[in-house]
């Protein structure tokens, strides 16, 4: 089946997201103007859709243009947008929206899509009665407000009178599967829309432009096997925790990134878990298993590098529940046990429920289809390409904990820190983070406040400025828990203060003392000159912690700027987000 739709803007064309959206939006305007006498002749078989996205770390934004290219594939006259910037008012004017929305810290919407969301919630009229609709919301199970942000969306926009194309799918972190599945049901139902619709015979029209740029060779499917080049421990022996800087060689790979991106690390599970299980059911190890992707392979290499067994999630749950036909998991799967059943799951794996409900799994097949693919993890980069030609380097807390009478790690962590040894290849591939970048002037002052391992994109941002001989004022605010065992990068922090280059270092380490201060007690310390610096036009970073530590900086924040302006409440608030509008105030929080 052909097409004659209205001309677009291709995908490789060198335009922001926003331009192409703009651009497309006009040719699609001056396509319906034409005259009736050419409709009838050529009548229309394709919709308008707006593929909408809200991202974070750029995940959403992927996905979303993924789903714009094959629509366009399939004719349709489709603009990719981000919701940064946006109105309800332009979504109002829309027939057909899909949107791609991804939840943060405590169920939130991404940054710089709360401005959007706000104004939407402040809608109590049905003014989206023309408009059809479907999201799919992005979330991490692990959190308590899973996709929280795509699920309020879904239940506001079908409250002012939308109408879902299809039901809203919710993501977790493995989502390649949920995703092709609930874009394969949404083409279903345009299909259906359009089908009534008589087909076009002429071709499709494109405007022709210089070809972008190519993406990257190596991505999270296909990623890049770097060398492990370097590591060494960051904090001291005696300290209570320990914390490494893991480096990796990617040398003539053609793989790039910017200050500020992310270092994505496919994992491996630890062979002694591995084993454990193997033995606890009286599995082969060599046993041939069938994977979605990954085909047929050995159980043995199924639970080491392509599947979750350290962490329990409720589709597991179930699973086993139906196959041992389990009463007592089956009670916990009541809606109303859900406190319950977190409290069973929290900080227990595979094993934990092996040993528990013993004797259910008799057949291989059925261990893999209960069990969620095994994620890659991601580290914020803490080097800059700059100063750090062939590498990448990350900052990484190892993450050890004893739960449940059973010493546990984190996956990702432990593994590089004691399950690798230098010289070893790792699969490793680029998260772009196109919202965390340094100003692209560079006499603009900034303020970067990164507690702990959100000391990471600092020490790239600082190396970054260092190499291009940037003049802008440079202050840090970094916390920990003593600066005896903990002071993260000490010696190049400290260098960089006295030659001049890091302007300011406030530091807080918590255990230091008998009162406990962390960062955000030192910028209300230093408020008068951190309005100065906003003021001369800083922009402000903050990397870290999302459940506590972002949100006290945050109040912190807006703290100041009402002390040092003499500003009301609700005007410190405006404040703060001129900031956001004016791409100064960026958080990379976790």
């Amino acid at each position: 089946m052909s097409y004659n739709q209205p001309p677009f803007i291709p995908d490789t064309a060198p335009f922001s997201d926003e331009q192409r959206a703009y651009l497309n939006g006009l040719l699609a305007g001056l396509f319906s103007s034409a005259p009736t006498s050419a409709l009838a002749a050529n009548p229309p078989s394709s919709l308008k859709i707006a593929v909408l996205y809200a991202s974070q770390s750029g995940t959403a934004e992927t996905l979303a243009r993924k789903l714009t290219k094959e629509l366009k594939a399939r004719g349709h006259v489709a603009s990719l947008t981000s919701l940064e910037g946006y109105t309800p008012a332009t979504l109002a004017e829309e027939r057909h929206a899909i949107l791609i929305a991804s939840t943060y810290g405590e169920g939130d919407p991404p940054d710089a899509v709360q401005p959007f969301f706000q104004q939407l919630c402040l809608e109590h009229f049905p003014r989206y009665r023309d408009l059809s609709f479907a999201v799919l919301a992005l979330g991490d199970s692990s959190y308590e407000h899973f996709c929280k942000f795509g699920i309020d969306l879904d239940s506001k926009l079908a409250a002012l009178g939308a109408t879902r194309i299809c039901d809203r799918v919710d993501c977790d972190v493995d989502l390649d599967d949920t995703f092709a599945n609930w874009k394969s049901s949404l083409i279903e139902r345009l299909d259906a829309t359009t089908a009534a619709l008589p087909a076009r015979t002429s071709p499709s029209t494109s405007i022709a432009a210089p070809v972008a740029k190519p993406a990257s060779l190596y991505t999270r499917e296909n990623p890049f096997h770097a060398p492990l080049i370097e590591r060494r421990a960051l904090t001291c022996d005696v300290s209570s925790k320990l914390t490494m800087h893991v480096a990796f060689s990617i040398a003539d790979s053609k793989l790039e990134y910017e200050a500020g991106d992310a270092c994505g690390v496919v994992p491996q599970n630890d062979h002694r878990l591995v084993s454990e299980i193997i033995d606890t059911l009286k599995f082969s190890a060599d046993v041939p298993v069938q994977l979605p992707k990954a085909g047929a392979t050995k159980l043995w290499d199924a639970l080491t590098t392509h599947l979750q067994i350290t962490r329990l999630t409720r589709k597991t749950i179930q699973a086993y529940a139906t196959i041992g036909q389990c009463q007592k998991l089956f009670d916990l799967l009541i809606p109303e046990q859900q406190s319950h059943l977190d409290k069973y799951t929290y900080d227990r794996g595979l094993i934990d429920l092996l040993h528990d409900y013993p004797g259910v799994l008799h057949d291989p097949a059925d261990l893999v289809a209960m069990l969620p693919s095994l994620a890659p993890r991601l580290y914020s980069i803490s080097s800059s390409p700059k100063a750090h030609s062939g590498e990448v380097h990350t900052t990484i807390a190892v993450v050890r904990y004893r739960s449940h009478n059973r010493d546990r790690g984190g996956v990702a962590s432990t593994m590089l820190a004691e399950r690798i040894a230098v010289g070893d290849s790792q699969p490793v591939y680029i998260q772009p983070n196109k919202r965390f970048r340094v100003p692209p002037d560079s006499t603009a002052p900034i303020i970067m406040i990164g507690p702990g391992t959100g000391i990471a994109p600092f020490r790239a941002f600082l190396y970054e400025r260092r190499a291009v001989a940037a003049t802008g004022k440079n202050w840090l605010f970094f916390g920990e828990r003593s600066a005896a065992t903990d002071f993260l990068y000490r010696d190049e922090l400290e260098t960089m203060r006295d030659d001049g280059h890091l302007t300011r270092l406030d530091l807080a380490f918590s255990r230091d003392q008998e009162r406990k201060i962390y960062v955000q007690d030192r910028m209300l310390e230093q408020g008068a000159e951190f309005y100065r610096w906003l003021q001369d036009g800083a922009s402000v970073y903050v990397c870290g912690d999302a459940s506590r530590m972002a949100k006290d900086v945050d109040a912190t924040l807006h703290t100041i700027v009402e002390q040092q302006s003499d500003l009301s409440k609700e005007a410190a608030s405006e404040y703060v987000q001129q900031l956001k509008d004016e791409n100064r105030y960026h958080r990379d929080v976790y």
